[in-house]
């Protein structure tokens, strides 16, 4: 199988998940994915779609934004500023998390007044992770845990022509 033109996404996964120093099966379940599918990911063989990466972010707690530049999601250059304000704001430890979804509001609320509208493709990714963060910092509060995120993936294909995990497709 020749290899996806994803850029270097399989690589920086690969850094990233010995960094967590966590094996690729680790990984796998904590992204709600399969071993083999992740595998392929990071050899090249796979172009994610923006669900997957989202989940393998959040499982190794580091942007999604960055995934989503790294697979050719998002172009590196245009929203390159965009999503290092981003990551910083999401990063700092003295903020809530509540604290940081507003913080990134008015970010973008300023960016838009000045003519910069977040791409399509960012917002959809950043309205994702919110109402995510949202809905689990709400069941943190009542519950007093932390919740795994859904990982539900559908169809063998989404709509971006990106592959979803044939395993979680057949289930």
């Amino acid at each position: 199988m020749a290899s996806l033109n994803v850029g270097n996404l399989g690589e920086y996964l690969r850094e990233q998940r010995r960094n967590a120093q966590l094996s690729l099966r680790q990984l796998a379940d904590a992204a709600g994915v399969s071993n083999p599918y992740l595998s392929q990911i990071e050899r090249g063989l796979r172009k994610p779609s923006a669900e997957v990466l989202q989940q393998v972010a959040k499982a190794l707690r580091i942007s999604a934004e960055t995934l989503y530049v790294r697979a050719g999601i998002l172009d590196a250059e245009r929203d390159r500023v965009e999503v290092e304000t981003r990551a910083v704001i999401l990063a700092d430890p003295t903020l809530n998390e509540r604290q940081k979804q507003v913080l990134l509001q008015i970010y973008e609320s300023f960016r838009k007044e000045n003519g910069f509208e977040i791409t399509p493709d960012l917002a959809q990714g950043m309205a994702q992770d919110m109402a995510q963060d949202e809905a689990q910092g709400m069941a943190e509060n009542i519950s007093g845990t932390q919740q795994a995120p859904d990982t539900a993936v559908r169809g063998p294909r989404t709509a971006d022509g990106s592959d979803a995990d044939p395993q979680q497709s057949a289930s």
